[in-house]
């Protein structure tokens, strides 16, 4: 009984087989179908070997949330240099607590404005990467992906041949409160005040003003390197000694996480203004340089995501399926097509001139027959041969 339920279940399997084998006698190979055979796997291995660049490729989704830290310290990272005397300007931080930061972490170093050939070469690199940034949304993808895990970008190497060196770089970081400020850099040391804080401009001379500057790089958050700020490579050259650079910076917190790095950093967006200060006609202020910065309250998680291995094997699978129906299909139609129209008219006429000789032949034997018949049939029944 139950060798007998066992073959009754094999056959039930049986029956239930969706993939019937067809014996290799049965079988016939054409030239034809070899051609779309190979056409066939060309394809396939063809675009399957597209499919896996695409798997090894990765891309970056964006997600927003309410930024929850408002405890936490926010750097920034300054390396800018000024057309001016190192004991003449002073920078320095107010927020809109009317918090002084300390600036510490900035040094000052004597330089020469004037760039060498290789560091205008540099900063000429730096622009025009900023103006295909501007057009070229999708190049920051690529920033985030592959600059991150290059080494960071050169710093220009300043030449201190020069014995009159008449800039200022001032470079470094400072910590502030997580509200909106003000860092500026304008003429004379700061000194602290009690409704804030001053600056010592009264022992500079008026023709010694000279705010031309040029922005190496400016970033806030933690420094990452390769990471392009939006006013990396900026020059600004002012021709009247009274002048005001005004910078207005919206920031907004930032997590990257990347299959090299995961970093909470900031990214900023920046309009800017600048004008002559001219008491007589009306335009009124400081001499400086002011950066307004405010932070975003929402912030912005950017991924590295990849296609999953299961997902590339089904996209693999409907390729290979895909192609290979596809062209069964394909050949099968035209197979017809080419049998209808060419091979059956073909073999059409072929049996009407195969059966035309056949039937002359036998009209020929019916006429041979009757034409006997005919001669024959007049002796038989002629009068006068009996009668002889």
């Amino acid at each position: 009984m139950r060798r007998l339920t066992k073959k009754k279940a094999l056959t039930l399997v049986k029956e239930l087989d969706a993939f019937p084998k067809v014996p290799e006698s049965y079988v016939e190979s054409t030239a034809s179908g070899g051609t779309v055979s190979l056409i066939a796997f060309s394809l396939m291995a063809i675009l399957a070997f597209l499919e896996f660049f695409v798997y090894r490729d990765t891309w970056m989704k964006y997600e927003y949330e309410v930024d929850k830290d408002f405890g936490s310290k926010l750097r920034i990272n300054v390396d800018i240099t000024v057309a001016m005397r190192c004991q003449y300007i002073g920078a320095d931080v107010l927020d809109l607590a009317e918090t002084m930061v300390a600036s510490d972490g900035l040094k000052y170093e004597p330089v020469n404005f004037e760039l060498s050939p290789q560091q205008r070469l540099w900063h000429m690199t730096l622009q025009h990467i900023q103006e295909r940034l501007k057009v070229e949304h999708s190049l920051q993808d690529l920033i985030f992906k592959t600059a991150i895990k290059g080494p960071p970008p050169p710093q220009p190497q300043k030449d201190d041949s020069s014995t009159s060196l008449h800039a200022c770089r001032i470079h470094g970081h400072l910590y502030v409160n997580k509200v909106a400020g003000n860092f500026h850099i304008t003429v004379g040391k700061s000194i602290p005040h009690p409704r804030g804080h001053a600056h010592l401009a009264a022992l500079v001379s008026h023709d010694s003003y000279n705010f031309s500057h040029r922005i190496d790089h400016l970033s806030f958050g933690e420094d990452l390197p390769g990471i392009i700020s939006p006013l990396d490579g900026t020059e600004k050259v002012s021709a009247d000694s009274n002048h005001i650079f005004q910078y207005f910076i919206t920031i907004v917190p930032t997590k990257l996480n990347t299959y090299r790095v995961s970093a909470e950093t900031h990214q900023y967006s920046v309009t800017e203004q600048d004008r002559a200060i001219n008491h007589a006609a009306g335009s009124h202020g400081v001499s400086g340089i002011f950066m307004k910065y405010d932070i975003n309250s929402l912030m912005v998680k950017v991924t590295e995501q990849h296609m999953p291995l299961w997902q590339f094997l089904v996209r693999l699978c409907g390729i290979i399926g895909g192609i290979f129906s596809t062209t069964g299909m394909i050949h099968g139609i035209v197979g017809f097509l080419v049998d209808v129209i060419c091979c059956r008219l073909k073999m059409g006429v072929y049996r009407q001139l195969k059966e035309s000789p056949e039937n002359e032949q036998v009209n020929s034997e019916d006429q041979n027959t009757t034409g006997g018949e005919a001669l024959y049939s007049p002796a038989a029944v002629h009068p006068h041969s009996l009668i002889q």
